[in-house]
């Protein structure tokens, strides 16, 4: 029966598994296939579609059932699959067969075709060859996990299309959303019509004519700025004045001072200038060994350009090595991915499209392979991680896949950093004689400073650099020697300056928190002997060791184990809950120490009421009533305003001068910390004299919540943030920043650097002070403690130290290159000894799970499955009434997941997350340092900060492990 219809299926399979989803006629697959083969199709689906469809087919052919075939049309009709309908009722498929061109035209530019749409605009005018479940996916998938993994989704349900029409709908709508280039890559042809379109939208009489640019300030990271360009006329002559660096030479088109004024705030970026573009004599000087084929460490200034070397190395790399080629540049923060993957686009989209270049970081590395990704492009841009966990995963077997290896920051390659993992793999293939054979990658590490570790002379700032070299392999330091005087007149170092200001004196805010916290300290004492738990002396309250001190307590307390379980439960909790309102007043003491009395008080009060909305026990209420009793006082005192302090003083006198000399000053204000920088902002904005500046924040994404600061910024806000700053109308006249911003985020226009008690080592002195680039641009260092402002100047007397230990080592190549021999054969047998010690077997048993908080029972690991070797899901649902949970304010997808929820103990500490993966709900994954483990027979506790560090074993995760019943009932808050 049906023996006809089979036949007919298998010959045109091929348009039915490129077109058909399985999931979508999911109806049908329950009724007419055995649950286990609809599981596994829809398994095989998150996979590949098309492979999820063959073996859907093949099981459909094997159907006996009356009435099978007519139910598969029903239900195609249903899912609105008409076209593919209508070809298995007339087994007609030239209609579909008249659309496969298109089809293979899209497979082949997608990689390039994704990164250049915008597919919530698109949507809107593609609803007659897309479903409404097809489209709400696509934006739910864009909600998840952003735009690219959406266009992604949105390419292939094209590709999946039975529509006739879909290849004409989709160009209109990228001629609707004003997609040229996106328009003009599907359809070559377009350039033309939309040039003639063009002109015929111009005013009759309106003549084009040509622009070319002179710039002066030239950034290796700027967002939105082809600083590979170096886009000069002919006749280039360095600038010799700030007023005078943007100039235009020639008559503008209409609009065309609008477009001037946009280049000028991008800090002379010239992506749309079309003026001959080469490198500047420093630049060609610094690239030059690298242009000989060895491995280098190019050492150069902040703003001089490193990415413009970066560009022309991946250019001549790629012209030599012709189809070998395999570049990867990679970069240490998101932030300077984007910047740097959005550059190599514009740059070798208009140098040479036909160079096929893609980009991976943070999470997308779950979504693409990069198997996939390293295959089908010339140019990879990374952050680190992902070739890490590709190598780690075997998509990328060996470095030598790659043929150069360009890293940006590169002064990174130390200790566990992702860069030094990667350099291992590679010296670990140099250094083996069995693996001789390999052609490794060529090295290229960029940096601003190499004065890494700490060293007293120029001889150990010798032997560091010669061991970051050796952790490179390259034997070759470039920096600028000849072209000295060019280098000058575009990269302008700022002029260093110090305040040290008085402090406090006699501040009665203090004396009041210092009497909640001995108090606090005292009940602590009462409940158990703190002073056992920790052996960290000379803790004065309002620094950094009593923050350390109570970082120790609390890791104690973890693991403290008493004869009564209860009692142990109750004193555990207490603890907790004393050091964690201790650390809240410690924090309190260090924002009033550098701002105002109002912003430590504000800082307090938000904890406390978040600790009452909370419901809060019968401990938390006594430590909230302590801080109830003494707020009237405090608020009296927060009331004296800004003049309170002398730091915050001096630093308005500094902006005040500043601005009354030049009011169109950039400044950038670094700071410590995400609290004190929200709380300078809201300073200046309640100062009648400075908020006209406007202050925008710049603080880094952020793992962990902060009770002022919320949990960072995203991407799109920091964005946000230095467009205001970056723009030529002054939205924002000054940005406050944490650490996030002294180092890749370009700034050109900064012409004041203020560091506020804000003070590192030589590579982060360096880094800072390269944010101020403009012309007469200031460094000031803002503090009052002596030491801070002697440790900088320590600073630059080593920064002297190692630009002589440069010059030694450049002076004498063979001692430099013996000693990083010394080096990388010491750090390889240090590893090879770690690789002869057996790895620790992880022991079976029963371990239970206790809460690190409150010590409540959680769960136990037999109930423990491992998903993908990095997810740690519990299969008991009770676990649920042990806990609550709570919407999660930023649900996306990650490694096929898909968080939903946040899970918590009743106690209020954070246990991890609540996921669905597939069609399966509400699956408890939890992260290890929220619980204590104890053993079941030994009743030894023990605390682990990862997974990877257990002891004991878990089980891998398999779908035979969910129970049909599986639906556990969330508890929320």
């Amino acid at each position: 029966m049906y023996e006809m219809e089979k036949s007919n299926l298998q010959s045109y399979s091929k348009y039915v598994i490129h077109i058909l989803r399985p999931s979508y006629v999911k109806g049908f697959m329950t009724t007419y296939l055995q649950p286990e083969v609809a599981e596994r199709i829809l398994s095989e689906e998150s996979k590949s579609v098309t492979a999820a469809a063959q073996v859907f087919l093949d099981h459909v052919c094997l159907l006996d059932d009356l009435g099978w075939y007519q139910a598969l049309l029903d239900a195609l009709e249903a899912e609105d699959y008409k076209g593919l309908c209508e070809a298995l009722k007339g087994w007609d498929f030239q209609t579909l067969e008249s659309t496969k061109l298109h089809r293979v035209l899209l497979d082949r530019i997608e990689p390039r075709f994704t990164k250049m749409i915008r597919p919530r605009d698109l949507l809107l005018h593609l609803g007659d060859c897309l479903r409404q479940r097809e489209c709400e996916e696509i934006l739910a998938i864009e909600n998840l996990k952003g735009p690219i993994a959406a266009a992604e989704r949105l390419t292939d349900c094209l590709k999946r299309s039975d529509k006739q029409n879909w290849f004409k709908l989709l160009k209109s709508a990228l001629y609707s959303c004003d997609l040229i280039d996106a328009l003009q890559l599907l359809d070559p042809d377009t350039e033309s019509s939309m040039s003639k379109m063009d002109v015929g939208d111009e005013e009759e009489g309106e003549t084009v004519m040509t622009v070319s640019f002179q710039y002066t300030e030239q950034s290796d990271d700027d967002d939105g700025m082809l600083m590979s360009s170096n886009p000069l006329t002919t006749s280039e002559t360095p600038p010799t004045s700030a007023t005078g660096a943007n100039s235009c030479v020639g008559e503008v088109q209409k609009g065309g001072e609008k477009r001037m004024r946009e280049e000028e705030e991008r800090g002379g970026g010239g992506e749309k200038s079309r003026g001959e573009k080469k490198m500047r004599e420093y630049q060609r000087e610094l690239a030059e060994p690298v242009f000989q084929g060895k491995n280098t460490v190019i050492c150069a200034p902040t703003g001089c350009g490193k990415t413009v070397v970066a560009l022309a190395i991946c250019e001549q790399h790629l012209k030599v090595k012709g189809k070998g080629a395999k570049v990867v540049f990679m970069a240490t923060k998101v932030d300077v991915f984007n910047q740097q993957y959005k550059l190599f686009q514009e740059h070798f989209q208009e140098k040479d499209p036909d160079i096929r270049i893609d980009g991976l970081c943070g999470n997308q590395g779950d979504q693409l392979s990069m198997k996939v990704v390293m295959e089908n492009n010339d140019i990879i841009v990374l952050t680190p991680q992902i070739l890490v966990n590709a190598m780690a995963q075997g998509e990328v077997p060996s470095l030598s896949c790659f043929s150069l290896l360009i890293l940006d920051e590169c002064h990174n390659t130390t200790g566990k950093h992702p860069y030094n993992i990667i350099m291992t793999s590679y010296l670990d293939a140099k250094l083996s004689t069995e693996q001789n054979g390999q052609h490794l990658p060529q090295i290229v590490g960029l940096t601003a400073s190499v004065g890494i570790g700490s060293f007293k002379n120029q001889s150990e700032a010798e032997n560091n650099i010669c061991q970051l070299c050796a952790s490179l392999d390259s034997r070759i330091i470039s920096t600028i020697h000849t072209n000295t005087d060019e280098l000058q007149s575009y990269v302008h170092t700022p002029d260093k300056e110090f305040f040290l200001v008085q402090k406090r004196h006699n501040d009665p805010f203090i004396r009041i928190i210092h009497d909640i916290m001995a108090k606090i300290e005292g009940l602590a004492k009462t409940v158990y002997n703190i002073e056992s738990l920790s052996s960290i002396e000379n803790r004065d309250y309002g620094s950094q060791k009593y923050e350390q001190w109570i970082v120790d307590v609390q890791k104690k307390c973890r693991v403290l184990q008493l004869k009564d379980q209860e009692e142990e439960s109750r004193v555990c909790r207490a603890l907790y809950n004393y050091t964690e309102h201790l650390r809240k007043y410690n924090d309190a003491l260090i924002i009033n120490e550098d701002a105002r009395t109002k912003d430590a008080l504000e800082y307090l009060s938000s904890f406390i009421q978040q600790v009452k909305n909370a419901g809060h026990d019968e401990t938390e209420r006594q430590l909230t009533a302590y801080f109830d009793g003494q707020q009237g006082v405090l608020r009296s005192l927060s009331s004296g305003g800004q003049k309170e302090n002398p730091k915050l003083d001096t630093l308005q006198y500094i902006l005040e001068e500043q601005y009354r000399q030049n009011d169109e000053t950039k400044s950038v204000l670094f700071v410590r910390t995400r609290a004190l920088a929200d709380a300078l902002k809201s300073w200046m904005e309640e100062s009648d004299s400075l908020k006209f500046l406007k202050p925008g924040v710049l603080i880094g994404r952020g793992r962990k919540s902060s009770q002022l600061t919320g949990s960072g910024m995203t991407l799109n806000s920091k964005k946000g943030v230095l467009d205001s700053f970056k723009s030529f109308d002054n939205q924002s006249k000054i940005l406050i920043a944490t650490s996030v911003a002294d180092e890749g985020i370009d700034i050109p226009q900064c012409n004041l650097v203020l560091m506020y008690e804000y003070v590192g080592n030589v590579v982060k002195m360096v880094q800072v002070r390269g944010r101020g680039r403009a012309q007469g641009s200031k460094c000031i260092l803002v503090s009052d403690k002596k030491d801070r402002i002697d440790k900088e100047n320590h600073n630059m007397e080593k920064e002297k130290i190692v630009e002589r230990a440069i010059r030694n080592l450049q002076d004498t190549p063979t001692e430099m290159h013996r000693k990083m021999e010394v080096f990388q054969r010491g750090d390889k047998v240090c590893r090879d000894m770690v690789k002869m010690v057996p790895e620790r077997p992880r022991t079976e048993g029963s371990y239970q799970l206790l809460c690190s908080k409150c010590k409540k029972h959680s769960c136990y690991t037999d109930d423990i499955r491992v998903l993908q070797d990095s997810h740690h899901i519990v299969l008991d649902p009770t676990l649920f009434s042990r806990a609550r949970t709570e919407p999660h304010p930023k649900p996306k997808g990650f490694m096929g997941l898909v968080k939903t929820r946040k899970l918590f103990c009743h106690c209020g500490l954070d246990w991890g997350i609540v996921a669905s993966y597939l069609t399966i709900q509400n699956l408890p994954v939890l992260k290890i340092e929220s619980f204590v483990v104890k053993n079941c027979v030994t009743e030894q506790q023990r605390y682990y900060r990862k997974w990877r560090d257990v002891t004991f074993s878990m089980k891998t995760f398999e779908l035979t492990d969910i129970a049909d019943s599986w639906n556990p009932l969330l508890e929320d808050q």
